[in-house]
């Protein structure tokens, strides 16, 4: 794949930007919550919740990255989209 190649994914992945940015602002709650000496369970949900929300970045990264570059590389059939959208939930659905 070429930088071109990588540059067109990349405005792909601009959208996670926002998510990206809310996900830090969790962080830094998290870290508040440490420093203030919060109740353990609440700090856990927290951290429950930046898992979720990373795992869903991860996800839609996933299936931007299936859906263009492996997809292309397969040949854009439908056989071959449905395949990767197959993988996608398969990823989407794998337990910790």
């Amino acid at each position: 794949m070429t930088k071109q190649d990588h540059q067109h994914v990349d405005i792909c992945h601009r959208d996670q930007l926002t998510r990206l940015s809310r996900i830090a602002g969790q962080v830094g709650g998290i870290s508040r919550m440490i420093e203030e000496g919060r109740y353990c369970v609440d700090i856990l949900i927290q951290l429950r919740a930046v898992r979720a929300a990373l795992k869903k970045v991860e996800s839609n990264v996933l299936r931007k990255h299936m859906q263009h570059c492996v997809a292309q590389a397969l040949g854009n059939g439908e056989e071959a989209l449905a395949k990767v959208e197959e993988l996608v939930h398969l990823f989407e659905t794998e337990q910790d």
